[in-house]
């Protein structure tokens, strides 16, 4: 299992972390007859540190490109799919599409479309859970827009959840990025915005589960 280097120091910290507390608990125990309490905490440390391991797995995905399709940029399940004025940037009415991701899913974050970053920002904020309607405004966040070859604007949102405090993204302004790509990840629960212009065919319903980079979730459509 490939591991994504945002993985790395949480990885080797936790691990250690658990070792002490190994350490600590054999320490305590060794003039008892703890045996059990050894096999047990073993094994529940041991448990805990794989779950973050495979939190960081890095899947191996096939590339799909179509500039007629925006995919999901991650892993998780549908959420909110409506009309919203965008105020950030664009300026103008667009379909919402957000996808909740849970601690068990992925958290590597894919280009649903290719083109040039046009506009960037973080957005420091609060953390409320991932699903609720104030987070895509009020939570710490990133805005991208992707100006496509067509003439499209795609502008999508990394928010921060409960748990999740940081948030990694590996563009900038003037990049061009290829559909598919992987662009960031977010660390634990949260969510992402896709924002599409709102004539767009919808392809998903609430309570869908995507896939990152492989789940079309509408069809531009041509003007």
């Amino acid at each position: 299992m490939k591991i994504n280097k945002e993985g790395y120091k949480i990885i080797a910290i936790s691990g250690l972390i658990c070792l002490i507390l190994w350490l600590l608990i054999y320490y305590f125990q060794s003039h008892h007859d703890g045996t059990g309490l050894l096999i047990t905490s073993a094994i529940i440390l041991v448990a805990f540190w794989l779950f973050i391991v495979a939190f960081f797995r890095e899947p191996r995905r096939v590339k799909i490109h179509d500039s007629d399709l925006v995919f999901s940029p991650c892993d998780g399940r549908v959420v909110v799919t409506e009309v919203v004025y965008e105020d950030e940037y664009i300026k103008q009415e667009m379909l919402q599409i957000s996808i909740f991701m849970s601690v068990t899913n992925i958290h590597m974050n894919w280009m649903p479309v290719s083109g040039v970053v046009e506009y960037f920002k973080y957005h420091p904020g609060r953390f409320l859970i991932a699903w609720h309607p104030k987070s895509s405004t009020e939570n710490e966040r990133t805005t991208s827009v992707v100006k496509m070859d067509n003439g499209s604007s795609v502008l999508f949102r990394q928010v921060a959840g409960l748990i999740a405090r940081r948030i990694v993204s590996y563009i900038k302004v003037g990049d061009r990025v290829n559909q598919n790509d992987v662009f960031g990840f977010i660390k634990f629960g949260s969510r992402i915005d896709v924002l599409v212009p709102k004539n767009s065919e919808l392809l998903v319903e609430i309570g869908d589960p995507v896939v990152g980079s492989q789940t079309p979730l509408v069809r531009l459509v041509k003007e």
